[in-house]
């Protein structure tokens, strides 16, 4: 993981994650982005789970393009409250959006046009927020994002980047074909075989993706449909630490600052009492054509 950062995440960087909602969250990435102490990234996300907050509270962050910074049993993440009311530990600009019009901005980079329209967010607060949002004869017109990264975390993927998730996707399709690249981390990395006997399950062009790393546990503590369950506990516990600038340093320095890479972080969670353990596997699909 550390390579891929270091290669493909730059300082100044727009950098989408978190785009599968709840599950899937790439922490391992985001966590090594804070370790090689990137700064001035532009995240992208709609439900940005705790890592949004994490990146924020580390410095590395000028400005949200997101739906909501927090964690959906936690509430509104400490770090990003501080730094729009405080700027602390810096200024941080806010393009408010809903998980909708995010994923419209997404699609229209990826169908490259300039904007797509909506009339969701029509009466909303938000239109007065973010300048990337223009009402026009009833219409809301929603500027592109084109994220210079995105940042992924799958079940499995072959070397050559054709990657296989399950379970909620969130905005995961949109945020990787508008993208200039896409890094993956999996759970597992697999023969081709696997990938290509299930080609409809493949999350984007090969040509698209310029890393894949393998990374068991990458989106730890959020939940991987079919590998483990999420770590209600651990959300807990980062949420209250997170309420003060001391307790959230604390918690940077003993989860991220101090531990090398995630097979070191796997070390000090319970994992197995996370793993999923009944199998329920899908009826396979039937891609004969002859």
């Amino acid at each position: 993981m550390a390579q891929a950062i270091e290669q493909f995440v730059p300082d100044g960087a727009t950098v989408a994650m978190g785009v599968a909602l709840e599950p899937l969250i790439p922490f391992a990435a985001g966590h090594e982005i804070i370790r090689q102490g990137r700064r001035d990234l532009e995240l992208v996300g709609p439900i940005s789970d705790s890592l949004f907050d994490q990146l924020i509270g580390a410095g590395c962050v000028r400005r949200v393009t997101a739906a909501w910074v927090g964690n959906v049993s936690e509430g509104l993440g400490h770090c990003y409250r501080r730094a729009c009311e405080q700027q602390v530990p810096g200024p941080l600009e806010v393009h408010d959006h809903s998980n909708f019009s995010i994923s419209l901005a997404l699609w229209a980079a990826a169908w490259n046009v300039p904007s797509l329209p909506t009339r969701t967010l029509l009466g909303s607060d938000i239109l007065h927020t973010n300048p990337d949002l223009s009402a026009i004869d009833g219409l809301v017109h929603v500027k592109a994002v084109r994220p210079d990264v995105t940042i992924v975390h799958v079940q499995r993927a072959d070397e050559l980047g054709r990657a296989h998730a399950w379970g909620p996707l969130g905005i995961s399709e949109e945020a990787g074909l508008a993208a200039g690249r896409v890094v993956i981390s999996c759970e597992e990395l697999v023969d081709s075989s696997v990938t290509l006997s299930d080609p409809n399950r493949i999350l984007f062009p090969e040509t698209k993706v310029v890393a894949v790393v393998p990374e068991p546990g990458g989106a730890h503590p959020s939940p991987v449909q079919g590998f483990f369950k999420r770590d209600h506990a651990f959300h807990r516990e980062y949420a209250e630490r997170s309420r003060t600038v001391e307790g959230f340093e604390a918690w940077l320095r003993q989860w991220v600052l101090d531990v090398p890479d995630r097979a070191e972080y796997l070390k000090h969670v319970e994992v197995d009492s996370l793993r999923i353990t009944r199998s329920l596997p899908s009826v396979p699909a039937d891609f004969g054509y002859e």
